[in-house]
């Protein structure tokens, strides 16, 4: 199944970026500390241009740590300051502003030969989905100046909003026209920033069990009480359609064991798309531990 979402708002929504882009000192990406390489909008580099640009992984409370860590290293060598964000945690805001300072300071710089003191940043907060931008535009502005939902789409147009020495812009999330890697519209759906309501759930659900089989392997019998050994076992029985990829009788064990554990199974024939979203569900919310979808080496094998 090839993953694409790219609605009508979207394009308008790049369009109005574009325009205020060149109004802003400073560049904020956010992206998922799960999916750091997949969550990255290729438009937002070529809109910020020669800005100062940094990057901060939300949702790092829900990633392996040391995964990325790894990450930060990796976009570190690519000359872009990244940071391990809860944005929602005690001291997140005080990590982003310094983070933020820093990266203009070259501005500062350049004002205080001017004579100008204490001049504010105009910051432009961009990225996919459903990765926190109002949340964390919330967290810094130390109020709820911008509305938040945990489903992507909840921002339709840009706003301004005054922080500490800091003026954000709020902006839509913003996907492409056209998922290069298939893989990454998986793992955008798999992460909520693709609307569930335009998606065949199985799709992901069978790559979430395929990562969580090769990385994670004890996450379903830990969560579902469902024994690796004995899927493997029956997995080596099933017939598979020809073509089908390596793994996937494994994967569609997994996932008929979990929909009879979540009473999906109605006279004997499987809900797929209501087991799917359980285990998404469970994924998404961390119930299933701190899981990365995306490792720096596997980005740069493609």
């Amino acid at each position: 199944m090839e993953i694409q979402w790219y609605p009508g708002h979207m394009a308008k929504a790049r369009r109005s970026i574009e325009a205020e882009a060149a109004k802003v000192d400073l560049l904020i990406e956010l992206t998922d500390a799960r999916t750091p390489e997949s969550g990255r909008n290729p438009d937002i580099d070529r809109i910020a241009g020669r800005k100062a640009h940094i990057l901060v992984m939300t949702k790092a409370d829900l990633a392996d740590e040391q995964v990325t860590s790894a990450w930060v290293r990796r976009f570190a060598s690519q000359g872009i300051p990244a940071i391990p964000a809860d944005v929602r945690a005690a001291g997140m805001r005080k990590k982003v502003l310094a983070l933020a300072r820093e990266a203009c300071s070259s501005k500062f710089a350049a004002d205080a030969r001017r004579g100008i003191q204490n001049t504010e940043i105009r910051a432009l907060i961009a990225g996919i989905p459903n990765v926190g931008k109002s949340t964390m535009i919330n967290s810094l502005a130390g109020r709820a100046s911008a509305k938040t939902g945990n489903r992507p789409g909840v921002t339709k147009a840009n706003q301004w909003i005054r922080a500490d020495g800091i003026s954000l812009l709020d902006t839509p999330g913003l996907l492409w026209p056209k998922f290069e890697n298939p893989k990454t519209g998986l793992h955008l759906a798999i992460a909520g920033s693709v609307r569930d309501e335009v998606l065949d759930l199985t799709d992901p659900a069978m790559e979430l069990l395929s990562i969580l089989d090769e990385y994670y392997p004890d996450v379903c019998e830990n969560r579902y009480g469902i024994r690796a050994e004995e899927v493997r076992a029956a997995a080596e029985q099933r017939m598979v359609p020809a073509g089908a990829g390596e793994g996937t009788a494994l994967c569609l064990e997994m996932l008929e064991r979990i929909a009879q554990k979540k009473g999906c199974v109605r006279n004997g024939q499987v809900d797929y798309r209501r087991a799917s979203g359980f285990l998404l569900t469970d994924f998404r919310a961390g119930r299933l531990g701190r899981i990365s979808l995306e490792r720096p080496e596997e980005g740069q094998e493609e």
